[in-house]
This record gives structure tokens, C-alpha cells and sequence, in this order.
């Protein structure tokens, strides 16, 4: 990724910019006539969590353009995956007087306080693909499918070893990573893999022989590739000697990376010593280019231009007194409320079809990945 530095400032710039917030009437979910009059031109509030990840600066720039595509500002902030920073942040855009609040949070439980506030200056707030817990105050959840996630990415194990057709039965030693622990996100990803791999670890097909396999052992704090090295290295030295791992469950590109060099660093990706199966998530140039050099294995595609619709879709029909579409209202509660959701689908991703789905369809540029 280090290697993208240049390429993603120049994103970064241009998705960070936002234009002065204007003194706008106060909105309402049932929406005053100054709301109605004013919607358009008013100010939205986009809270993404950290530009140290590319598929961040992509979802930013993305909302960004399509609320400007329906005549609204924007002020974009990016909270660098510091919670005190985010939330003061979103108090700032608050008391500016935004219209309405996009956030992506980067600590699901921190925003409680911070969206009485909003509740209170009657701003709507839509969770954009990570889930605010614990309030109240959310109205809306724009994502993906996030337990289907998982699933691809544990049915792509399984088919690559061979064991779902049969024609392998193994064992087959796998090692599991999983996001971050304060991104409810996490627990759907994994649930969604484990319900494809546990049958096969319970009749010793697939072999954990870290034997960490509970979600709390495995999770990996702000997604940090560094952070999934350094346990992936201690893995290889306290459960491998001989041993080769076959696979390992990756929820996320950067993590992917990360994991990647342990394996390279441990003698991996010679002819007598393959890389394992090495899955992923958000299809970033870099994990795009690992794919291409056989090197990583797979990842999971969400097009995120897709999602910054659906978000700027949620915010447009609140602000003008329509009730926004959604496909599911049941499965996300934060513990306060069942949160109405519009979910996306995603696409399992790799050499065999990263260039019809990923850079035929322009969420990437060929010259991307030279």
C-alpha cells in the first residue's frame, strides 16, 4: 500500500474538499417549509473514519459527488481512526448547522451523546456500512450484506481446498482473523464465514492448530495490517514448524497484506513452500495487484458507488418529506432500535474475474495496477 502513497493523497484531496457550510433553516425528519425550500442547498455532514485506508477515501469521495450531483454542500472529515476525534468532529458539524449527518463510525458505541445532539437539532442521521450501536438516534443503515461477506469468503476456502466437491477431504490446517472488535461489522463477517468452515472444522477437515477460534481471539483493532502481521508471525512461530498453513480466513484487504508478509517473511510463496489461501475484502489496488502475482487469493468486491447512492438517496427523500427505500427491517438492531436498512450485494473477486468486475466497470483504472 505504501507504494499508492502519491495516488491516494491526490484522491484524498479531492474527496476532503467541502465547500463553506452556509447558515441554513433548521431541518426536520417531518420537514419545515424553510427545510423544503432549503434542503437543496444546504450543508450535509459526512463523517468517514480514516484515510490511512483506500477504500475510505473512495467511500467520501463517492457521497460526496452524488449529494453535489443533487445540489447539496458537503463537508467531508475524516477522524483518522481516533473515536474522540470523530465525535468531536459531528458535534462541530452539529452546531454549524448541517442538514443531515453521514457517518461511518470508527468506535460503534462512542456516538450516544453526540447523536442526542443531533436528535435534538432535529438533523437525521444515516449509519453508513458500519452500524452505530446503542442509540436511539440512528434512522437509517446504508451497507452491504455484511453476513454474505463472510459466507463468500468461507465458501471460497472451501472450494479452492477442493472439499466442497469431494475431491479432497484433507485435513487442512486454517488460521482466522477477523476485524476490528468495536466494528459491529466484525461479528457479521465472521458469522457469515464460520457457518460455511465450522462443519469442516468440527469433522477435522479444516485444522486451526493455533487453536484460536473464538471471535474475541481473533479480532484484529482498527482492521491493522501491521497488527495482523505481527499475530500472524506469532502463529507461525508457536503452532508451525513443520506444518504448512493451507489457508487463511482474511476479513479485510489491508489485513490481507499484512498477514501476506508474515507468510513471505516465514519462506512462504516458494515452489516447494505456496502461499496458502488467502482471502479479502474491499478489492484495493494494491490486494488487486497481489491477486494478479498470485499472491493473495481472493477478495470481496463492494462497490462503494453504489452505497454512496443509497446513502445520498436516504438523506434526499428525508429532507423532502419521503420515506427513503429499504430491504430489510429486521436483522439490525444496535441494542436501542431496529435500525431500517437498504443492503447491497457483494461479489466474490479474483484472478479469474477481478477485470470483468472490478476495472470494466470503472470502480478502478487498468493503470491502476501497473
Amino acid at each position: 500500500m505504501r507504494n499508492r502513497r502519491a495516488a491516494l493523497a491526490a484522491i484524498a484531496g479531492a474527496a476532503s474538499l467541502a465547500l463553506t457550510l452556509s447558515a441554513c433553516g433548521q431541518s426536520s425528519e417531518g420537514g419545515s417549509e424553510e427545510n423544503k425550500d432549503g434542503a437543496k442547498g444546504g450543508t450535509i455532514g459526512i463523517a468517514m473514519p480514516t484515510k490511512s485506508s483506500e477504500r475510505w477515501i473512495l467511500d467520501g469521495a463517492h457521497v460526496k459527488k452524488d449529494l453535489e450531483s443533487k445540489g447539496y454542500k458537503t463537508r467531508l472529515v475524516y477522524g483518522e481512526d481516533d473515536p474522540d476525534q470523530q465525535v468531536s468532529q459531528v458535534e462541530n458539524m452539529i452546531t454549524q448547522g448541517v442538514k443531515a449527518l453521514i457517518i461511518a463510525a470508527i468506535d460503534n458505541k462512542s456516538m450516544n451523546n453526540v447523536l442526542q445532539q443531533a436528535k435534538d437539532a432535529n438533523i437525521p442521521v444515516i449509519s453508513y456500512d458500519r452500524l452505530i450501536l446503542g442509540s436511539p438516534n440512528v434512522d437509517y443503515y446504508a451497507s452491504f450484506d455484511n453476513e454474505r461477506v463472510g459466507e463468500l469468503q468461507g465458501t471460497y476456502i472451501v472450494e479452492k481446498l477442493g472439499l466442497k466437491d469431494g475431491s479432497k477431504k484433507g485435513p487442512f490446517n486454517i488460521e482466522l482473523f477477523a476485524g476490528s472488535n468495536d466494528d459491529n461489522n466484525t461479528r457479521y463477517f465472521f458469522q457469515g464465514a464460520m457457518k460455511v468452515l465450522q462443519p469442516y472444522i468440527d469433522k477435522k477437515q479444516l485444522v486451526v492448530r493455533s487453536k484460536q477460534t473464538a471471535l474475541t481471539q481473533v479480532t484484529t483493532l482498527r482492521w491493522d495490517g501491521g497488527q495482523a502481521q505481527k499475530r500472524m508471525d506469532d502463529i507461525l512461530t508457536g503452532s508451525y514448524r513443520s506444518e504448512r498453513v493451507d489457508a487463511v480466513l482474511s476479513p479485510y484487504d489491508g489485513i490481507s497484506i499484512g498477514i501476506l508478509s508474515a507468510l513471505k517473511s516465514d519462506g512462504y510463496g516458494s515452489k516447494n513452500k505456496p502461499l496458502p489461501v488467502v482471502t479479502g475484502q474491499d478489492a484495493e489496488v494494491a490486494s488487486l495487484k497481489s491477486i494478479e502475482a498470485g499472491q493473495q487469493t481472493q477478495t470481496v468486491f463492494k462497490d462503494t458507488r453504489e452505497l454512496a447512492k443509497v446513502a445520498s438517496n436516504m438523506v434526499d427523500a428525508v429532507l423532502n418529506d419521503k420515506k427513503p427505500e429499504v430491504n430489510d427491517t429486521k436483522t439490525y438492531d444496535n441494542g436501542a432500535k431496529v435500525v431500517p436498512a437498504y443492503l447491497l450485494t457483494p461479489v466474490s473477486v479474483d484472478k479469474s474475474n477481478y477485470q470483468k468486475v472490478v476495472i470494466d466497470s470503472g470502480y478502478h483504472k487498468a493503470s491502476d495496477l501497473k
